[in-house]
């Protein structure tokens, strides 16, 4: 069963093996707790044994180094997708204590090793394996979440086409512990723009907010998986995507590392036509995600841009 007792939802998909074969009894019944997290709350916390304590710690310590780096090193890891979340982030005027780098396709070899070269010219044999293989691992948890809500949601066969139609990028986070004098505001409240977010924090800060109001705190040691606008438009407004925030606590520097996945710049966003019936009308209407993201930045101050830009009867 879903577990809340911590006020943020978490799911263990590693009791037993079995559970993820597709068919089975187990999955089954994780494919209904993941509908349910995603329909009530957007957001919810993975157990899953498949990735190793040692391969996060090996990640975390390779993050401090890469982080050490002058910026006129990490500054190299330039936008080539602004869009993407790619490229070097650092003095945000709103998130003035994050500093990011994003990696496209790392889960490719000789991405992660392009990226790694840029960063040690000299060679840096240890990093590189590391973020290929934590960024393969988010791979395969973020293709078995998305099915499982799609198999939930009864449309299972656009699975395939979906993720043929998608992009992902990896990006290593680090915020900074606040002075005194400034906010614990790590990041402030937003929600995500994309299909999947699946984080992994070192200690906590990333609370979402509930339907209710209220801000629910997420636990480090477990993968924390967030609904974007994009999964919104596509499964009819069946999903939810929860507005959520990072405060920093505890006078500690905050690693996380995150995979988003996102439509490629072609995609058009159109909802099946297995989801739209009576009880479920059409809410969106079909659009070329990119120009959502233009919309986007055109009018950053919004506050629901989804259903400004794509909800039927919207002005």
């Amino acid at each position: 069963m879903m577990n809340c007792e911590s006020g943020s939802p978490y799911i263990d998909f590693s009791k037993d093996t079995n559970d993820l074969a597709e068919g089975s009894e187990g999955w089954k019944n994780l494919c209904k707790q993941v509908g349910e997290a995603c329909k009530n709350f957007g957001c919810f916390q993975v157990v899953y044994n498949q990735a190793p304590v040692k391969l996060h710690e090996e990640l975390l310590m390779g993050m401090k180094e890469l982080f050490g780096l002058p910026d006129e090193t990490k500054e190299k890891n330039v936008h080539s997708k602004p869009h993407r979340k790619t490229g070097y982030l650092n003095k945000i005027e709103a998130a003035p204590l994050l500093e990011s780098l994003g990696i496209i396709n790392a889960h490719i070899l000789d991405e992660a090793q392009a990226f790694t070269n840029l960063m040690w010219p000299d060679g840096n044999p240890a990093i590189c394996p590391t973020i290929h293989s934590v960024d393969k691992m988010l791979e395969e948890l973020e293709g078995v979440v998305r099915k499982m809500i799609f198999e939930n949601l009864g449309v299972g066969d656009y699975y395939d086409s979906n993720i043929k139609n998608s992009d992902n990028v990896f990006r290593v986070l680090k915020y900074k512990a606040p002075r005194s004098d400034e906010s614990d505001i790590g990041l402030p409240p937003h929600t995500d723009k994309i299909i999947l977010t699946v984080l992994y924090q070192d200690i906590n800060g990333l609370e979402f907010l509930s339907k209710e109001g209220q801000w629910l705190q997420t636990q480090p040691g477990t993968f924390t998986v967030l609904a974007g606008e994009a999964l919104v438009a596509w499964s009819n407004g069946r999903i939810h995507a929860p507005t959520h925030r990072v405060i920093m606590k505890g006078g500690k520097d905050r690693y996380s590392y995150a995979r988003f996945g996102t439509p490629n710049d072609g995609a058009t966003v159109e909802i099946p036509k297995e989801l739209i019936d009576k009880d479920h009308p059409l809410q969106f209407r079909s659009f070329n995600y990119m120009d959502f993201l233009q919309y986007l930045y055109a009018n950053p101050h919004l506050d629901n841009p989804l259903k400004m830009y794509a909800c039927i009867g919207a002005v």
